[in-house]
């Protein structure tokens, strides 16, 4: 029983078939829908640019939410694209009473992606005992990672967590419906260096991307100091996915990954709208269930607002040796470059 009422083998199961469900929808939308039409731009609002293709599953996740949760629990409902409109409690007809949960969505991560059919993007949800404008990234206890694969790949990989009882992953092949979903588990790394591995700082944009390159490269040097440089030692992948980048640490892909964007950005004056919010970090329970490091780049938890409009930084680290040896060269060098 979690600490507001409902099991959390429940809630997992409930939003486990909500990721589900909206997948299925997704993908089902996609074969009848152009790359042009899925990447038109529906809307702008306070939290981000809206594409179409983001619009198709706002509606059926407020209708699912309507449909299936406990209306004895009723959930505040925070999620992109909802920002100017103000967050539901659902179901509908416990919306005089005081919320029991809120959920964090991002129903989406990696929209550019995945409407270019490029590579995966994730469904992303965190749920927390409901403690109003209180509530952080720190309060999530239950947490579902769905992926949504491009039209080139058969599989979807779930990944699901409740705090203190580790994660959970499935396989589902999305081209065989009546095949059960398969078990797996991800398997982070276990190396305590970078040596020819992939890790990175996140750059996706022309903007702030100078300053950023100078820190990573700093970073590196010292990290690779004395060692022999006849071949690349570390390798940069650019997974413009909050949620694939977890993935990626979670499955042993990358070791050390890095978001420091509102740092940046504020150190130059841009505008923070380019940033992670909360609702594309939501999912950073399944990385801390997993063994790894994930905390804001100074080493402090992940407590900022269960909101769609906070600038968030975050590093993330496969597990704790390297997080012990790669933690405080990077906040030197923010201390030195952006902050100082």
């Amino acid at each position: 029983m979690d600490s507001a009422g409902l099991p959390t083998a429940l809630i997992r199961s409930l939003l486990t078939e909500l990721h589900n469900a909206l997948r299925d929808k997704i993908l089902t939308h996609r074969i009848y829908a152009s790359a042009g039409s899925m990447s038109s731009i529906a809307e702008v609002t306070s939290a981000d640019t809206v594409y179409a293709i983001d619009k198709v599953s706002e509606d059926f996740i407020l209708q699912w939410l309507e449909a299936h949760w406990p209306v004895s629990h009723p959930v505040e409902v925070v999620m992109e694209g909802l920002e100017d409109r103000g967050f539901p409690i659902l179901p509908a007809s416990a919306a005089e009473a005081d919320p029991k949960y809120k959920l964090l969505i991002d129903p989406i991560d990696g929209t550019r992606v995945i409407m270019y059919d490029k590579r995966s993007a994730w469904i992303l949800t965190g749920l927390a005992p409901w403690r109003g404008d209180d509530n952080t990234l720190d309060d999530i206890e239950v947490a579902v990672m769905t992926e949504i694969p491009t039209t080139r790949s058969w599989r979807s990989d779930q990944i699901s967590a409740v705090r203190g009882y580790g994660i959970q992953g499935t396989i589902t092949d999305v081209h065989s419906p009546q095949k059960p979903p398969e078990a797996f588990r991800p398997s982070p790394s276990t190396a305590e260096d970078l040596d020819h591995s992939f890790a990175s700082i996140v750059k996706y944009f022309p903007e702030g991307r100078g300053l950023t390159v100078e820190l990573e490269n700093a970073l590196f040097v010292e990290l690779f100091k004395g060692k022999p440089t006849h071949s690349p030692l570390v390798f940069d992948d650019q997974y413009i996915s909050t949620g694939g980048q977890f993935y990626e640490i979670l499955c042993g892909h990358d070791r050390f990954i890095a978001d420091i964007r509102p740092m940046v950005f504020q150190k130059l004056g841009l505008n923070q709208s380019l940033s992670c919010h909360p609702y594309d970090a939501c999912c950073a329970l399944i990385l801390k269930e997993a063994g790894c490091i994930i905390e804001q780049p100074d080493g402090s938890p992940l407590k900022v607002p269960m909101d769609t409009l906070t600038p968030t930084s975050w590093a993330a680290y496969a597990n704790p040796t390297l997080a012990n040896k790669i933690r405080p060269i990077l906040q030197k060098l923010i201390q030195e470059k952006l902050t100082g």
